[in-house]
């Protein structure tokens, strides 16, 4: 049993039983990282190259912690310090990486598709790390791991996800995922920021926060793009969070022990008050560890595991 295809482009079209392997794996990654030495020679030899097109803090360093915890090399590539600035298309960025010794490449870009095209140029591993609004499917994996890891399993799960669904490629994977583990997802925000017709996708829709996380077991909060607010979708940002500000009274409608997760970086406040962002029921700092063991998992099975061919 292993990963069908050589890339993790999203969880559109990863199944079920890919899904559990992956998150089986990082059990046992996770395990490593509480080691007193958090390395294994898994993966040396190997070049990771990281591609971010699109800035990034959490996914870049966690990628990067991940390979260095397997012993493998990585090579951190940002647009600023690339060729990119001369012309270079990403295509043939690609093929010169493969040229200097790439083994995988990790891309984060704002076009939607460009990690497929990748994929489809080149024959080595690719891992995205967010095209655009399309998906983000390591974010998502370690968000039901961290689901399972806190409440034991996903199928039967109430998983409200609450903000931004129009732009975030968080919820897209997310939905994808939660929805073949077999839990329920309920969508939140205001109607400008849902997608006409995503209740195809086997969710949801709610407009009202109160009604939206009533008896759920989990709420999942998006951060508020502000760059991209310029457009209307809501009043101000004072009313969003008036609206759809999660605060700690509104815990009492949700199940007595739910658990509160946000993909960060959080803005505190807004979309989620202080209080809750640092109390018992979040796993926000969680979610970032999780983060290491998911994409471990990913790298072994798609350079060192037992992927079919």
């Amino acid at each position: 049993m292993g990963l069908k295809d050589k890339d993790l482009l999203g969880l559109e079209n990863i199944s079920k039983s890919e899904i559990e392997l992956i998150l089986e794996t990082a059990k046992s990654m996770k395990d490593i990282l509480k080691r007193p030495i958090k390395k294994v020679p898994t993966l040396r030899g190997k070049l990771i190259v990281n591609l971010f097109y699109e800035p990034s803090t959490r996914t870049s360093s966690s990628f990067g912690l991940a390979a260095k915890s397997l012993s493998a090399d990585t090579m951190n590539l940002s647009v600023k310090s690339s060729s990119v600035t001369k012309g270079e298309s990403l295509v043939d960025t690609a093929k010169t990486l493969k040229a200097l010794g790439a083994d995988a490449v990790v891309i984060r870009h704002g076009i939607p598709g460009s990690a497929k095209l990748l994929a489809e140029t080149i024959d080595m591993p690719v891992l995205n790390a967010g095209d655009g609004a399309h998906e983000h499917p390591t974010q998502a994996l370690l968000d039901m791991y961290t689901i399972k890891e806190k409440r034991g399993k996903i199928e039967g799960q109430k998983v409200a996800i609450v903000g931004d669904i129009k732009h975030s490629r968080v919820a897209r994977s997310n939905i994808w995922g939660l929805t073949k583990l077999g839990a329920e997802v309920r969508l939140i925000g205001p109607s400008t920021l849902i997608p006409v017709g995503i209740e195809q996708m086997g969710v949801k829709v709610y407009n009202n926060l109160e009604e939206g996380i009533e008896g759920v077991d989990v709420i999942n909060l998006l951060r508020i793009q502000r760059e991209r607010q310029d457009k209307g979708y809501f009043p101000t940002i004072r009313e969003y969070t008036k609206r759809y500000g999660l605060r700690k009274e509104h815990l009492k409608l949700a199940k007595n022990d739910v658990t509160v997760m946000h993909p960060g970086p959080i803005n505190r406040g807004i979309e989620i008050s202080s209080d809750l962002a640092y109390g018992e029921e979040a796993v926000i700092e969680e979610q970032v560890t999780n983060g290491v063991a998911i994409r471990m998992s990913l790298l072994y099975l798609l350079l060192g595991g037992s992927r079919n061919e």
